[in-house]
């Protein structure tokens, strides 16, 4: 088992250029940045449309949760500035930025798994990365914010593996920043900086003796350099003025929200998007309980597969605030999930190796990891490899207007001066995106308008007053049940006076019906003779009289 029992050799050896490693991570990563350019225009979905929007605003010099409510953390808005302001306000400058972190990471988990399992360990897990982070099923195509999570936790993971070196407090320091750094893109990657904080724990008690006063310092330094990226953003709100709202929508609110899954819902939302993931990726997962096996029984990297296996659970801590297991929370599981199928991947060649000589060995290195990596995209073909964007993007999205959503916002562009405001009757936030036009209410979402806690009807008065007071130019109505998901209870007092509001004031201007196969259909200013627009599955647009 050479990647295994020979670990402390290769790990000493890492320092070393190895050049068919950084080859074969040079060759995956330019594949996966070929496939995702490809698609690098498909129209963004509504995460995307937030981010795009909030750093939009941004870059406009208004602050986020003044310029619209959100429940993410500051940070992805920051990432996406950095984006549109390097690359241009455009979907291929999002996607691009994607491209380049999603490169990074696959370096980092190679880096950390080739240090720990040896050079077969560490390219199978950055090519298995490269492939399950491209799966529908992760929705890896868009830019969501758990890509973004995922690469500073690596860095900060990385630092913490090599903590027994020179300067010790110092890279405590930094690796906690960096893990804090995760925490404020997102909040399930706090679970990241318990990870980190655990783990330095168990180094520290590794030592015999026990070095207590530099436990008691690392834990110290490692709690004041996690909280600090998080201190400035609050620091920073307080100072512009906005700490109440950022801390009742990302907090107050949000801290509802993750308990609002039933138990028996949220049982049915793992099994939806875990049994597909696994069934479209099942060599992986051999490889996971492969890689998990053969640590615990080989001695010489028992305190390694502590730290993967801990780093896996950890990961899979991320995925579960809420319960809602929504398909892109498992980009969070990835890496780990890759390093464990890494070291798997290495004793299966092993195996078929046996005791044949390098030159065969490497054969059957090579021919494995294109059949595993082959085996993943074929199943993802249809994705990744078939048909145009708009075709793609309607067999991830299903109904959702995400490409329609385009052609509207460049209308209302087209017809309205930079000044004008947008309201739009549901969660369709690109829209603001690509139009360049400011939202009139800062409900960019409505779902918390239609969710069951008290406050619902305070905000839908709050989004009407908002409304009222900014005289949009336009009013989207979007007819679709995924832009609302009202529940039978729901509050109806923004739909009572919206009814009585659009009559008064709007004037249908343009309707875009979507279908399930082919192009969706759009009538702008003129309208066949006795046309009703359908009541779902529908867009209607307003303009004031």
């Amino acid at each position: 088992m050479t990647d295994i029992t020979q670990v402390n050799k290769n790990s000493g050896a890492s320092s070393k250029t190895n050049l068919w490693c950084w080859v074969a991570i040079a060759l995956i990563i330019i594949g996966a940045a070929v496939i995702r350019w490809r698609l690098a225009a498909m129209p963004l979905e509504r995460d995307e449309g937030e981010y795009a929007y909030m750093a939009q605003q941004m870059l406009k010099g208004v602050p986020p949760y003044e310029s619209a409510y959100s429940m993410k953390l500051p940070g992805i808005y920051a990432f996406y500035a950095i984006f549109l302001a390097a690359f241009g306000q455009t979907i291929t400058a999002i996607h691009l930025g994607l491209i380049i972190f999603n490169a990074a990471t696959i370096v980092l988990i190679f880096l950390l798994t080739r240090r720990m399992f040896g050079d077969v360990a560490g390219v199978a897990s950055g090519g298995i990365y490269a492939a399950l982070s491209l799966f529908r099923h992760v929705l890896g195509l868009s830019a969501n914010s758990e890509h973004f999570v995922v690469l500073p936790a690596l860095c900060g993971v990385m630092l913490l593996v090599n903590i027994n070196e020179h300067r010790k407090l110092l890279k405590v320091f930094f690796a906690a920043i960096l893990l804090g750094l995760a925490f404020i893109i997102k909040q399930h990657g706090i679970f990241f900086a318990v990870f980190g904080s655990l783990y330095l724990l168990y180094l520290g008690f590794l030592q015999k003796p026990v070095k207590w006063k530099y436990v008691a310092a690392s834990q110290a330094v490692f709690i004041a350099g996690a909280v600090f990226p998080f201190a400035i953003c609050c620091l920073l709100f307080w100072w512009a003025g906005q700490f109440y709202k950022f801390w009742f929508w990302t907090f107050t609110y949000a801290g509802k929200y993750t308990v609002y899954t039933p138990l028996n819902i949220a049982v049915k939302n793992i099994i939806k998007i875990s049994v597909p993931l696994i069934y479209s990726a099942l060599p992986v997962w051999i490889f996971v309980f492969l890689g998990v096996y053969r640590m615990l029984i080989t001695k010489s990297v028992r305190q390694n597969a502590l730290f993967a296996i801990g780093f896996f659970i950890f990961s899979f801590f991320c995925v579960c605030p809420g319960f809602y297991f929504r398909g892109h929370y498992f980009i969070l599981l990835l890496p780990a999930a890759s390093v464990l199928a890494g070291v798997g991947f290495s004793v299966f060649c092993d195996w078929m190796a046996g005791s044949a000589a390098k030159s065969r060995r490497s054969v059957i290195v090579v021919l494995a990891g294109i059949i595993v990596i082959g085996i993943l995209l074929y199943g993802q073909k249809a994705f990744l490899f078939e048909g145009d964007i708009n075709r793609i993007n309607r067999l991830i999205y299903g109904m959702n207007p995400f490409p329609e959503s385009l052609e509207i916002a460049e209308y209302i562009k087209q017809n309205s001066s930079p000044d004008d405001t947008v309201a739009v009757f549901g969660s369709e936030p690109q829209i603001f995106f690509y139009s360049g036009r400011r939202s009139a209410t800062r409900y960019i979402y409505v779902y918390p308008l239609m969710e069951l806690h008290n406050q619902a009807e305070e905000m839908q008065k709050e989004m009407i007053a908002e409304i009222e007071s900014a005289k949009p130019k336009f009013i989207v109505l979007v007819s679709i049940p995924t832009s609302w998901l009202m529940w039978p209870d729901s509050k109806m007092v923004v739909f009572n006076w919206y009814k009585q509001y659009v009559k008064n004031f709007y004037s249908i201007t343009g309707t875009v019906e979507i279908q399930p196969e082919g192009k969706s259909i759009y009538y702008w200013n003129k309208f066949p003779v006795g046309y009703m627009p359908k009541k779902n599955y529908c867009i209607i647009i307003y303009k004031r009289k």
